[in-house]
């Protein structure tokens, strides 16, 4: 999984598997893009305007968690 951040562009891109080609995209909600695989799996998640709702700082301290 990679997450990328473009501050330019204010875009958090999640790419949960990048061996899977995206075939489709889908605007699951204003501002939420959604890419699928050919199984209609979910490869990848585009936010867009992130700094409208996260602060900065917060987003260059992202934690993970693991269960």
């Amino acid at each position: 999984m990679k997450i990328r951040f473009d501050e330019e562009s204010d875009i958090i891109y999640i790419r949960l598997d990048d061996t899977k080609k995206i075939v489709d995209s889908e605007e699951v909600k204003n501002g939420v893009v959604v890419d699928f695989e050919n199984q209609n799996r979910v490869v990848g998640i585009e936010i867009l305007g992130v700094k409208k709702n996260i602060p900065l700082k917060q987003l260059k301290s992202i934690a993970f968690e693991l269960t």
